[in-house]
């Protein structure tokens, strides 16, 4: 199976059909697969951004008719999507750029623009969701990983992360030094952690409070 992050989807929303054109041609002989979209309401009801969004990108003009780049970002934010979103603004358009960085745009463009500009921007987005991607891949992995261990092993990778030596551990637990070692082998190996600081990584990146094990 293909990973659809390899095919990256490029949404142009304008309602001026030659920026539209222009900009779908441009991307598309830089490699980029293209969708272009008369208008933002066109975009939402083609079902737009696909289900796996992780390497796609929007790129929207400010200024639309029925509904502005603005309203589709307060949109997008309700709905909790991380599909990355180019602004694309006019001569005087700061307060609206602003405005859009603040509603989570990852970039904006003034006009007019050049080749370089866009492609740089769109590529600069699309390297930001895809780190993205993978930390919360690698985030729901440790998770995952967290809820198959036992309660005990639970309990010791809380006091771990809390800084706390096996004799501690042993005597919070009412368990003895060796089985503290048994216990933080098993977790190690049901972590895949190489380290005891990569368990401590793995372990906070899954929200792992270190204060967890002290209350």
């Amino acid at each position: 199976m293909t990973d659809p992050r390899m095919a990256a989807v490029i949404h142009v929303i304008d309602d001026d059909e030659a920026v539209r054109e222009s900009l779908a041609f441009l991307l598309a002989t830089a490699g980029h697969t293209v969708q272009t979209h008369a208008s933002a309401r066109h975009f939402l009801d083609a079902g737009m951004p696909a289900a796996d969004p992780s390497m796609s990108c929007i790129i929207t003009d400010v200024r639309m008719p029925d509904m502005t780049g603005i309203d589709l970002l307060q949109h997008l934010q309700e709905k909790g999507s991380s599909v990355p979103v180019i602004v694309v603004t006019g001569h005087g358009d700061v307060p609206l750029a602003v405005e859009a960085m603040k509603l989570g745009a990852a970039d904006f463009l003034e006009k007019p623009f050049d080749d370089v500009a866009i492609l740089d921007t769109v590529k600069s987005a699309l390297a930001r969701r895809e780190k993205a991607y993978q930390h919360d891949a690698l985030r729901d992995q440790v998770a995952e990983r967290i809820a198959a261990l036992s309660q005990r092993e639970r309990q010791v990778l809380e006091c771990l992360v809390a800084g706390q030596a096996n004799k501690t551990i042993a005597y919070e637990l009412g368990i003895s030094p060796r089985t503290v070692e048994v216990y933080r082998a098993n977790v190690m190996t049901k972590m895949k952690a190489q380290s005891l600081s990569e368990l401590v990584r793995m372990a906070l990146l899954a929200g792992l409070s270190p204060k967890a094990a002290l209350g």
